[in-house]
């Protein structure tokens, strides 16, 4: 099989969508190595993560001459393609070449989520109208549609009209090293470099209104003074204003020795660690295409105390515990319930870290997406 890949996101994003394009496309050709794999993108970012890719002779990278770097990935693309013989093109992150349809080539498109419309009010409206027009190209002209979740399959058929039959469910795969028990016995010097004290509940994640930070902290507001062990918080911040609320939140509750906050983590292996010493993780998130540090948490064997929203009870399974994250006072009584407890912390533990080796394991969803391939291939036929 000559697959094709959008790999602007692989090459050039070192956040959600390129963590999930590097994943996909690597463990592909591990279980698949048979098959062609070409990488096109405008440009390379240099990096650990991406010299896998650029200097292994199991990839092809096509970057892009063009001056106008948009049109070439939105049009001009398609005669690479052509050129290349590529059977099938997947593009990663919600969008593919607006002519694709009419080359006679089969593409796929992965549709993360839809916020821009669900919450409206977190885009820019001239944002808004963009991803609009290019995820309903997308939906409409790609042979299928693969959804990260079955909350986002729902959105795309109820925003988009989409058939259901169109779109195939597929979840993510975390990184490696979540899934190795090599790291199992990391040293203590991790909490010790980052200041972070031996018991913690654990949020991490973008700072920004969606991920409802605020409500964690105002969920403090309802704790004894027994409950209320330090807040240990990972996260980049996207937002100076939101950052600013949130610290004028913590000084008003004077939790200021209570939070301890990391926007410089160096690398994955630390946060396995610091997720696997949790003793909770908190997601109180308002709305997720898949909701990742779920699985990751659960892959740590860390207790998940996550919203009963969007994607999230399919990311946490039916033993994590869920929330409305627009009432910290149930944040408050998940958090007590898992401190409290340490059998349901037990239980918690070893039912989560189950169903997401069942659900989430790199072989298990590569295989998914892999019959999605052949499917989509052999209906041209």
């Amino acid at each position: 099989m000559n697959l094709g890949f959008d790999a602007k996101r692989l090459y050039c994003n070192f956040t959600g969508l390129g963590n999930y394009s590097r994943t996909l496309v690597k463990n592909l050709q591990k279980l698949y190595p048979e098959n062609e794999y070409n990488l096109y993108t405008s440009k390379v970012r240099d990096s650990l993560e991406t010299s896998f890719f650029y200097n292994n002779s199991s990839f092809k990278t096509h970057k892009s001459k063009a001056v106008f770097e948009s049109l070439w990935r939105s049009f001009s693309i398609v005669n690479q393609l052509k050129k290349d013989r590529v059977e099938l093109f997947h593009g990663l992150s919600n969008e593919i070449p607006f002519n694709i349809q009419k080359s006679g080539i089969k593409s796929i498109v992965t549709i993360h989520d839809l916020i821009f419309k669900v919450l409206p009010e977190t885009y820019p409206f001239v944002d808004r109208l963009i991803y609009d027009f290019k995820f309903k190209n997308s939906c409409k002209n790609a042979s299928k549609i693969i959804a990260i979740s079955n909350s986002t399959k729902n959105d795309i058929v109820k925003y988009y009209a989409i058939s259901p039959d169109k779109i195939k469910v597929v979840y993510q795969s975390c990184n490696p090293i979540f899934y190795d028990s090599f790291y199992e016995n990391e040293p203590e010097s991790v909490l010790k470099e980052y200041n972070i004290p031996s018991d913690y509940v654990l949020c991490v994640g973008s700072i920004e209104r969606r991920k409802n930070l605020f409500g964690v902290i105002e969920a403090y507001n309802y704790l004894k003074p027994e409950f209320r062990i330090p807040l240990v918080i990972i996260g980049g911040n996207k937002s100076k204003k939101y950052s600013k609320i949130l610290h004028d939140l913590i000084r008003a509750n004077r939790l200021e020795k209570k939070v301890f906050w990391i926007s410089n983590l160096k690398d994955n292996i630390s946060l396995k660690y610091i997720y696997q010493r949790a003793l909770a993780f908190i997601y109180p998130s308002f709305y997720e295409g898949f909701g990742l540090p779920v699985v990751e948490a659960l892959l740590s064997r860390t207790p998940v105390i996550t919203s009963n929203l969007s994607s999230l009870p399919e990311a946490g399974g039916e033993n994590s515990l869920y929330v409305d994250p627009k009432q910290p006072n149930e944040i408050a009584n998940a958090i007590v319930k898992v401190l409290d407890s340490s059998s349901l912390r037990e239980k918690m533990v070893s039912t989560g870290y189950e169903y997401a080796i069942q659900n989430f394991s790199p072989d298990y969803v590569t295989e998914q997406l892999y019959s999605c391939y052949k499917q989509t291939l052999e209906e041209s036929k």
